[in-house]
Order: C-alpha cells, then sequence, then structure tokens
C-alpha cells in the first residue's frame, strides 16, 4: 500500500479513557455507551466509528458520482453504528448508512452509493467483518 495519510492517535483507560492525536486536534474523553438509556455526557467508540465512516462515504460519493458532481454540504449521511454480540457472545458492529443526495433521482443516489460503498476504505476495511445495511434517496423525480 502506497501510504497518503497516517493518523496517529494515542488512547489511555480504554472505554472510559482518554483519546489524543498526536497532532492535538483531537483530544477526547469517552465513555462507555449508555445501555440503559440515559442521556450520554462523553462520546464512545461507536460514536467516532459512525462519524469517521459517514465523513469517509461522503469523499467517496464525491469520488464516483457523475458530473455534475453533487455539492457534499447537501449530502445527508445518517449512520447509524450498533454494538451487539453474535451467537457465541462475541462483540460485533452493525452499520447503517442511510445516504440522500438532493441533487439526483433515486435511481442515480442508488447507483452512487453502491459505487462509493466500492471503494470506501471503511467499507473496504469492514467488507466481511461487519453487516452494512445502505439505504439511498435521491432529491430529484
Amino acid at each position: 500500500m502506497k501510504a497518503i495519510y497516517t493518523a496517529e492517535v494515542s488512547s489511555v483507560g480504554g472505554r472510559n479513557g482518554h483519546v489524543e492525536s498526536s497532532d492535538g486536534v483531537l483530544k477526547l474523553d469517552l465513555s462507555y455507551p449508555p445501555m440503559d438509556g440515559s442521556t450520554p455526557t462523553k462520546t464512545n467508540p461507536e460514536q467516532l466509528f459512525a462519524a469517521g465512516y459517514a465523513a469517509c462515504f461522503t469523499g467517496a460519493i464525491m469520488h464516483v458520482a457523475p458530473a455534475p458532481k453533487p455539492n457534499p454540504n447537501e449530502i445527508r449521511i445518517v449512520n447509524k453504528v450498533t454494538l451487539g454480540t453474535d451467537d457465541a457472545g462475541a462483540f460485533r458492529l452493525a452499520v447503517h448508512l442511510d445516504v440522500t443526495i438532493p441533487s439526483v433521482d433515486q435511481a442515480a443516489a442508488e447507483r452512487i452509493v453502491e459505487a462509493a460503498h466500492q471503494v470506501c476504505p471503511y467499507s473496504v476495511a469492514t467488507r466481511g467483518n461487519v453487516e452494512v445495511k445502505l439505504t439511498a434517496h435521491g432529491g430529484k423525480g
């Protein structure tokens, strides 16, 4: 692999700890996801993963979308990352990317989202390991 960029983040204390990037831009305290329905006071790893995947997926859409390209500021992705367990009790993740591209019709939105899923680094990394559901919405037509 030819490196384009390397992010370096240190973690101390695990899920109830702290993460910080080597450049100092990211500095967050973490907590376990609230499994009792309470309101979280700190972010958790699943939220960070959901945010990174959604942002990266927008970049993949911009990479694969035909001209005229959609405005990235109009693309809305709601990413739900679920933490659960499988039948053997092992922890697993599931992802649901709900993508709206208002400047294209429904058929084009579906094609673009599927093409983006083939090239997005998060999609490539999770393929075969994480259940990923895609939902596409176009705004024209």
